[in-house]
């Protein structure tokens, strides 16, 4: 099976209440434990990178850890873009074999957004590749993106479908009050996501596909053990996964996880060392990584996504 683009994935997502996981991934590992978890649950993937990513790992070693990937599952999977900031790199991402591109034009004002997304999205209709755009800006940290709280603003309903018919893409990223990075919210926080606001916009955009930012919870579990083998992230706080899991039954198609795969393979690590200080195997606590990456990916689809059986 090819690459696919996420048009149908979205469809049966949406018609279905459920969503898709996009997750980052960085190297042989992340990739490894993502798709077996999801070829095991019989579910569709996106397996997405962010520039930081195609600057660290190159972009031809990730596709063919992707073409791999692909080869070893019989589940379709998108490759898509996380985060593309310029029309250059998106245009790279295109020409270079992805399927499917985020432009995020959401530091921009609103027309130059629209003017920037409807020139990536022409070129990538023009190459068969779908658009994933953004309105609203999300807090946080993650990679390049950086938004500090002052800077954040909820996506206004009614922007959403000037801003989609003028541009052309094909789905669409806003802001209910998730967060990029581990240190989400404060400990005691009352976390509310505005279903108002995903209610009314997908009452604008009828059967149009949403996309969640910023979606991951966190998992104490991950926290203790890196915290327990010489960490500190006591104040890491994250998405509560049933407020995820109702966003999927309502519009929201595609859930993005990135924060909950480095906890889970910076703690396993940690974990390792902590254990056989004199290890020196990479096998040794890559292989425990992938194995944690695998379980958390379970996990996510089946509690979360719930696109166990969709593929």
């Amino acid at each position: 099976m090819a690459l696919v683009t996420t048009e149908k994935m979205f469809k049966d997502a949406y018609d279905g209440g459920y969503a898709i996981g996009a997750f980052n991934v960085n190297n042989m590992e992340i990739v490894q434990g993502i798709t077996e978890a999801a070829n095991e649950l019989n579910s569709p993937l996106i397996l997405q990178v962010s520039s930081g990513a195609r600057k660290y790992a190159n972009h031809t070693y990730l596709m063919k850890l992707v073409e791999a990937a692909v080869q070893e599952t019989d589940i379709p999977i998108a490759l898509h873009l996380d985060h593309g900031d310029t029309f250059e790199l998106c245009k790279s991402c295109i020409d270079g074999g992805f399927t499917s591109v985020m432009i995020d034009g959401s530091h921009l004002d609103y027309e130059d957004n629209i003017a920037l997304t409807r020139q990536v999205v022409e070129y990538a209709h023009a190459h068969g590749v779908v658009v994933e755009a953004e309105l609203g800006r999300l807090a946080g940290i993650e990679d390049e993106v950086n938004v500090s709280a002052e800077d954040s603003s909820y996506t206004d309903p009614d922007e959403v479908e000037d801003f989609v018919t003028r541009t052309g893409c094909d789905s669409l990223a806003i802001a209910i009050g998730t967060s990029h990075g581990a240190y989400k919210f404060k400990p005691g926080t009352d976390i509310k996501l505005r279903f108002d606001i995903l209610d009314e916009v997908a009452k604008r955009l009828p059967g149009f596909p949403i996309v969640l930012h910023g979606a991951s919870s966190v998992i104490p579990e991950f926290v203790e053990m890196i915290n327990a083998n010489g960490g500190a992230l006591e104040d890491a706080l994250g998405c509560p996964e049933p407020m995820l899991r109702e966003a999927a039954r309502r519009a929201v198609c595609k859930i993005n996880i990135d924060s909950d795969l480095r906890l889970a393979m910076t703690g396993t690590v940690r974990r390792v060392f902590n254990e056989s200080p004199a290890e020196f195997d990479p096998r040794k606590y890559l292989g425990p990584a992938r194995d944690a990456i695998r379980e958390l990916v379970r996990h996510k689809i089946t509690d979360v996504l719930g696109s166990d059986g969709k593929a």
